[in-house]
């Protein structure tokens, strides 16, 4: 049996919401630790770059290893919804 067209477009769509959804936290955590930064250098008037990007980086690991349980889940979830529909 074949899918219909709106079933997938509506898949789709949902994938393209959750895809979002799931990268809006690590994308905020990455923005705030990169203003927070760029604050303390301002302030210090210190602009190397590697301390720039490492504390961005280890928020993001952290941000993933924190998040990466619900993320599995939230992708799961949708995995089993969708091909259980088709």
């Amino acid at each position: 049996m074949k899918p219909s067209l709106p079933l997938l477009t509506e898949a789709a769509r949902e994938a393209l919401i959750l895809a979002m959804g799931l990268s809006f936290p690590v994308i905020a955590v990455a923005s705030l630790v990169g203003l927070v930064v760029a604050l303390i250098q301002t302030a210090t008037q210190m602009q190397d770059i590697s301390w720039a990007h490492l504390p961005r980086f280890l928020a993001v690991a952290m941000a993933l290893a924190a998040l990466g349980p619900w993320m599995g889940y939230q992708i799961a979830h949708f995995a089993m919804r969708v091909l259980g529909s088709v």
